[in-house]
């Protein structure tokens, strides 16, 4: 039987939380053993951080410009295929938990016109899926910290008590105790912690977060521009030491079951968090803004890909971008979508099948602007759209520079050389590499002029 594939997936948690990516309390125990018998990527970077907008390209592999799911508040399009669609014709039974996100209509600031915000996804609205389902569209909108509720796929609602990322792990784990065996699975987990919790702008770790760690190492570029992460930090990294207690519960589950030997494991996150540090000109105002940035704050993921041909401890270094995902798992599930799906199978990366492989990212961002960059081994390369609203406009025919970090020098992306003549040439390369990126990915080629 093919591989069993149990896709978890976290809502804003940057890279180092993680052991395995150097954090250096005890968070996640199970991740970092996961990491020892699989493939850790230590430079995996988000396409688009931003919740609905990254969902929308983990479900179709195509980029949120394409699609039309530039922004929160715009539902996947019908008409799409979806890795959803993809996985159950490929003879995989399915199961969703969580956070959607994709499932109604709106301006960006303001209640959708479409609102299954609190209310049952139908059919229709969910990718594809037609297995297991508890979800609920915006989970933080139906649930806080310790109670809440999601929907099944009868639309029935759930309601639950306990801490939040417990009781979404517990309805996964419901799963295994009514699967027949008689064909292979997808599980998708999408867990809302590490993300704020909005109505009450907090993060909301389990009860004794702030005392359990606070002993905690504050990142270098939180330390020096402030924000609200010596506030923020502890309950942030309970919320990370959650899920990490709940993907030990699930592997567990898995061996308990005898199903462990042939799961495929993939963990990540759509996104990181900035705490506040970044993006204080953008029209936004700083309203929620964690995210929505070219830094690594918010572009730097986790990612650990354990089981099946995902084995023997590996370390990728190169970077790579989870926008290969649905290709990923879809090649995993013996499909090959071809140039249906943007990015690369990340086992192809693993095993060196390219020497001519670009070593470099590319992320489109919307909401607090229009920007694009360019991530490469030594350097970021940002640019904006003046004046264009980023909740208005999907893209721009002109765009100026936002920044250049040279990390050999800056390694916490503290110092803008984008005006600096000494870089004048690295800037001029990057320049032309990003307007590749945008042509391939937009099928234009803006300008782009000095900031």
């Amino acid at each position: 039987m093919p591989n069993n594939i149990i896709f978890y997936f976290t809502d804003q948690q940057r890279w180092d939380t993680c052991g395995c990516f150097g954090q250096p309390l005890n968070i996640t125990p199970n991740l970092d053993r996961l990491a020892r018998e699989g493939v850790k990527f230590d430079n995996a970077f988000s396409p688009q951080p931003v919740c609905g907008p990254c969902r929308a390209l983990f479900q179709t592999g195509k980029w949120p410009t394409e699609t039309g799911c530039f922004r929160n508040n715009i539902m996947l399009p019908a008409g799409v295929k979806t890795l959803g669609s993809y996985i159950e014709e490929a003879g995989y039974e399915t199961a969703y938990i969580g956070k959607w996100h994709l499932a109604s209509d709106g301006e960006l600031e303001k209640p959708p016109t479409i609102d299954h915000t609190v209310t049952a996804i139908p059919r229709q609205l969910r990718g594809g899926y037609t297995g297991f389902w508890r979800a609920a569209d915006v989970l933080e909108f139906t649930s806080h910290g310790y109670d809440g509720f999601v929907f099944d796929e009868n639309d029935r609602r759930i309601d639950f008590k306990g801490y939040r990322a417990d009781c979404i792990n517990d309805m996964a784990l419901e799963f295994f105790d009514q699967y027949d065996g008689k064909k292979p699975f997808f599980m998708t987990i999408s867990q809302i912690e590490p993300h704020h919790q909005n109505d009450r702008k907090h993060y909301e770790g389990p009860e004794g977060s702030k005392e359990r760690f606070k002993d905690f190492i504050l990142p270098e570029d939180l330390k020096a521009l402030g924000g609200n992460g010596l506030e923020e930090y502890p309950d942030y990294l309970g919320q990370c030491a959650s899920l990490d207690e709940n993907l030990g519960r699930l592997v567990a589950k898995l061996k308990e079951k005898g199903l462990y030997e042939n799961t495929v494991i993939i963990f990540a996150s759509d996104h990181g968090s900035h705490f506040l540090t970044r993006n204080r000109d953008s029209h936004l105002n700083g309203y929620d803004d964690y995210k929505r940035s070219c830094h690594d704050a918010a572009l730097h993921v986790p990612l650990v890909i354990a089981g099946g041909p995902f084995k023997g401890g590996a370390a990728v270094e190169e970077l790579v971008s989870t926008a290969s995902l649905p290709k990923t798992i879809l090649a995993l599930a013996g499909v090959n979508v071809g140039d249906a799906m943007i990015g690369e199978n990340l086992l192809d990366v693993v095993e060196k099948k390219d020497d001519n492989r670009p070593n470099e990212v590319f992320a489109q961002i919307s909401e607090s602007r229009v920007g694009r960059c360019i991530r490469t081994a030594r350097y970021t390369y940002s640019v904006y759209a003046p004046g264009v609203n980023g909740g208005e406009a999907a893209a721009a025919d002109r765009y100026a520079d936002d920044f250049l970090y040279d990390m050999e020098r800056d390694p916490h992306q503290l110092n803008n050389v984008v005006a600096d003549p000494a870089y004048a040439s690295v800037k001029a390369e990057l320049r032309e590499r990003l307007l590749d990126w945008i042509e391939r990915a937009e099928k234009v080629r803006p300008v782009i002029i000095d900031g």
